[in-house]
């Protein structure tokens, strides 16, 4: 802090009568208060000062000097009614007028402080100090503008900029610190808003504005119960305090909504639990926390009510207020398994065994890998047109229904492309029942074992000779090295 000086000569007072005794014992004081301030011992100073004060209550210099002290130790409140009244008792008291004015800018009452400083620039217009002083002030009205038009335009970190350049200049300024903090709050940094309004609180325990501040960051950190407590505190200290209502409402709402979706969910109810947890997530779009929360529980409903879509979205939202939330991460991983997007599932799987090294998410990781990978190569199960758990019987079903489907004898009158195609899925057919008959090779198949020699030793087997097996026919039949210009009677089977 600027020095403020003291006044080491008295100023007397006209048309004021002092006890001769009196003046000479309440100077003693003032001199060794001026002593103890040069030491910069402002405790001590401010007791001689007091006594000088006591002695000669009608000295406006002994209440500048006790001003200056009081400033010192960063009392700025008391330290402007000492300044109030020297200048009451001197209009002309010019260190008067600018203590006044540097205590009303530190308290962040700029206007009040340029209309001292101004005072001050009358008495002597080349006054440096005042002259400075009252650039600061204007400069602190303009950050506070600057300020509420941000605010209104929720550009919070434009806010926290001028509030910040504002304290620079008004430095014990509540209304200033207070507002900082909720826009911290707003913009998630909550240790930063609670330091804040916890400081305030240390001074005064009664502040409505500290308390509404410090229920903010509980509410946004999903601590609805503790919120609520400060907020129903500041409304106690503060009765109209609109923003402590509004927030109490608000998490009363929250949690309310949050609890009856949850016992809904647990009763499988979705479709009402999915509707609560909407009505939740429209009360607060601030509440980072308790709404991605609110998204991810949407989603696991979403996924109850096989919409796999609609939750992967409402996870998405989830990880997008919360980039570090597991659960959001693990329900749309699982979501995306259940369409196949398998690359995608091993991304979110990557993202969570990075942050937690657990034997389960080393699990989720490679089994989510190992489908990625059996993706990769043919699905023998979609070209028979079965289930993964599909049994012998079925298997053998699938093969003779799309096997005549795509037998090439039944396409010999169709154009070449069109034969070729039918004969790449007739001899795909051969080669998935291959695989999908024989036990072993089906369990190093579903097991994604030697996918690529699997894939590349298919070429031993005869599709037309599986065929034959289902269907029967003559030696000699149809294969793939047949002549394509062959009559039709002339192959081993021919559809009606």
């Amino acid at each position: 802090m600027a020095a403020v000086g003291i006044d080491m000569q008295m100023e007397l007072e006209p048309q004021i009568i002092i006890d001769a005794d009196m003046e000479r014992e309440a100077e003693g004081f003032k001199d060794q208060g001026n002593a103890f301030y040069v030491k910069k011992d402002y405790s001590e100073a401010f007791n001689y000062y007091t006594k000088a004060i006591d002695a000669c209550p009608k000295n406006a210099s002994y209440y500048g000097n006790r001003a200056a002290t009081l400033m010192m130790l960063c009392r700025f409140r008391e330290a402007l009614v000492d300044s109030q009244r020297a200048v009451r008792l001197d209009d002309c008291f010019m260190k008067g007028h600018l203590r006044e004015g540097k205590c009303h800018l530190s308290l962040g009452n700029a206007m009040a402080a340029s209309r001292c400083f101004q005072k001050v620039l009358e008495l002597e217009p080349s006054n440096s100090q005042a002259q400075q002083e009252h650039k600061n002030a204007t400069a602190v009205l303009e950050y506070e503008r600057m300020a509420e038009l941000d605010f209104e335009k929720k550009d919070f970190r434009k806010v926290v900029y001028s509030m910040d350049k504002a304290l620079g200049l008004a430095s014990t300024c509540h209304r200033f610190k207070i507002l900082k903090a909720e826009c911290l709050a707003l913009l998630g940094r909550y240790l930063e808003a609670q330091s804040v309004a916890s400081d305030i609180l240390r001074m005064d325990s009664t502040n409505g504005d500290a308390l509404y501040v410090r229920g903010l960051c509980l509410y946004y950190e999903d601590c609805i119960d503790k919120a609520v407590k400060f907020f129903v505190q500041a409304l106690r200290m503060a009765p109209d305090h609109e923003k402590s209502r509004l927030a109490c409402r608000n998490a009363k709402a929250l949690k309310s909504k949050k609890e009856e979706g949850n016992k809904l969910f647990k009763d499988s109810n979705f479709e009402a639990a999915y509707r609560l947890y909407s009505e939740a997530l429209a009360i607060d779009p601030n509440n980072i926390k308790t709404n991605a929360k609110l998204y991810c529980n949407r989603g696991t409903v979403g996924a109850k009510l096989n919409k796999p879509d609609q939750a992967i979205e409402d996870c998405t939202s989830a990880i997008k207020l919360d980039d570090t939330y597991i659960k959001a991460y693990l329900r749309r991983a699982q979501c995306y398994m259940d369409i196949e997007q398998y690359e995608e599932a091993v991304r979110d799987y990557e993202k969570v065994y990075q942050t937690e090294k657990t034997k389960e998410h080393k699990h989720l990781l490679k089994t989510a890998q190992l489908e990625l990978k059996k993706s990769k190569r043919k699905d023998y199960y979609k070209v028979l047109g079965v289930g993964k758990n599909a049994t012998e019987d079925e298997i053998k079903k699938a093969y003779r229904k799309r096997a005549l489907m795509h037998h090439p004898d039944r396409h010999s009158a169709a154009t070449p492309e069109v034969q070729k195609e039918e004969e790449k899925k007739f001899k795909e057919m051969g080669e998935a029942f291959t695989v999908l008959s024989d036990p072993k090779k089906k369990t190093r198949y579903d097991c994604g074992h030697d996918l690529e020699e699997d894939s590349n030793n298919m070429g031993d087997f005869n599709a037309n000779n599986i065929f034959k097996t289902f269907f029967g026919g003559p030696a000699g039949g149809f294969s793939f090295e047949s002549n394509q210009n062959q009559a039709p009677g002339n192959v081993f089977f021919q559809f009606g």
